[in-house]
């Protein structure tokens, strides 16, 4: 049991390393990593700088894991492992923050170089900042506190930081996943890359997400000889509003997510005739449709065919669907889990609020530990900066963070 004294003496020391935990997010944010597929370099250099960086600062097996990418300058993305040994290896307490970055988008909204960090009235700006560089300095440093207080804590502690989440993971978590037995059943894995402003968002499960691209197909006509077209767009109105009945076809509802129903909305409209007076032959638009655990996919999928079958006899067009993106919910991490657990005392002692297991609508790296058998929790304490310009992280989250890993680290 981690005693008040001893979580005194660790609280103490993380706030004496703030100025320091400044300066390395200043260096990391220097250092873009972003992908290939967005027009950047990789996360090489990064990765080389933090390897460097983890030797220095006394941190063991210390592993590169390389997946190939052939876009990539170098020819692979890194992945990093590095642990602090514990009294006992039988399991190992994970925090997986990720190297990589989004653009910094338009330059002109920025109040400053995107790249190079500044502080401001108790936060530090730069794209990175808080996604994911808050808590990648926050696990660093609460490991560092632990070595400078002579703490052994009672399991392994390992430090994940992987590539490619920002583009989706494949040579990133997922690739050391496939490539690796590093994981265990056992093993405490908490991904800081989702949370809430207070802090009591622990994120434990996700709906499914099903995107979908529905094109109607009917023929044009002059727009005062209406008899002689079929009016798509018209038609696809009629099938929007059609769609809606999906609410109440798939109306269960979770309490775990907020909101706790599945949802079922047009989003993306793309243009079609760019005249007033033509009746359009052809018109798209896009489904967002994020899916309680409780439904398959493709009993939703099987819904909309219907639907749409309907239409196209009632207004004689053409309907086509295409799947953009199709992710079925994870099977999800219980809220008696021992990481869930551990995280509610941390919480609790650092930030003194209550938190609580959640389901979210959208989607967390944390979905391919899921997946692949073990439990993971997302949590951080963030203001939800990530991808805007002028992102920053708030120091206080990102010390309070590092105290809230440390807690874990030293639980029983």
């Amino acid at each position: 049991m981690l005693d008040k004294t001893t979580f005194n003496r660790l609280s103490k020391r993380l706030e004496s390393f703030r100025d320091e935990m400044i300066e390395l997010q200043t260096r990391l944010c220097a250092i873009p990593a972003i992908a290939p597929e967005s027009g950047g370099q990789g996360e090489a250099q990064k990765a080389e700088f933090l390897e460097s960086y983890l030797r220095t600062n006394g941190f063991q097996d210390i592993t590169l894991i390389k997946a190939p990418d052939p876009q990539a300058p170098q020819g692979y993305r890194p992945n990093i492992l590095a642990y602090y040994r514990g009294r006992s290896s039988q399991k190992t307490i994970w925090i997986m923050t990720h190297l990589d970055v989004v653009p910094p988008g338009e330059l002109s909204l920025w109040r400053g170089d995107p790249f190079k960090a500044w502080v401001e009235k108790g936060r530090i700006y730069g794209r990175g900042v808080e996604d994911n560089q808050q808590d990648m300095v926050a696990s660093i440093f609460a490991v560092k506190a632990l070595m400078a207080e002579n703490l052994k804590p009672t399991y392994d502690i390992g430090i994940a930081l992987v590539a490619d989440e920002e583009t989706g993971s494949r040579k990133g978590i997922e690739y050391v996943l496939n490539n690796t037995e590093v994981f265990r059943k056992d093993d405490l894995i908490i991904v800081p890359d989702a949370g809430n402003e207070k802090g009591t968002m622990i994120e434990v499960a996700e709906k499914s997400i099903l995107w979908l691209k529905i094109k109607t197909l009917g023929k044009q006509a002059h727009g005062s000889t209406p008899e002689k077209g079929v009016n798509s767009f018209k038609a696809a109105s009629f099938l929007i509003a059609e769609l809606q009945k999906l609410y109440r076809i798939f109306n269960k509802k979770d309490r775990l997510f907020s909101p706790p129903i599945s949802t079922f909305e047009p989003t993306k409209k793309e243009a079609n005739v760019p005249n007033i007076n033509t009746i359009p032959g052809e018109d798209i638009f896009y489904m967002d449709c994020r899916i309680l655990p409780a439904y398959q996919v493709e009993k939703v999928e099987k819904s909309i065919d219907q639907i749409a079958k309907s239409i196209e006899k009632k207004f004689k067009v053409k309907i086509e669907t295409e799947i953009i993106q199709k992710a079925p919910a994870a099977p999800p991490t219980s809220t008696r889990a021992q990481v869930v657990q551990a995280l509610k005392k941390a919480v609790r002692d650092v930030y003194h609020k209550e938190a609580r297991a959640m389901g979210i609508g959208g989607g967390t790296v944390a979905a391919l530990f899921r997946r692949a058998g073990f439990s993971a929790a997302c949590w951080s304490k963030l203001d939800e900066t990530a991808h805007m310009p002028n992102e920053y992280c708030l120091i206080d989250n990102m010390v309070g963070d590092a105290k809230v890993f440390a807690h874990v680290f030293l639980q029983d």
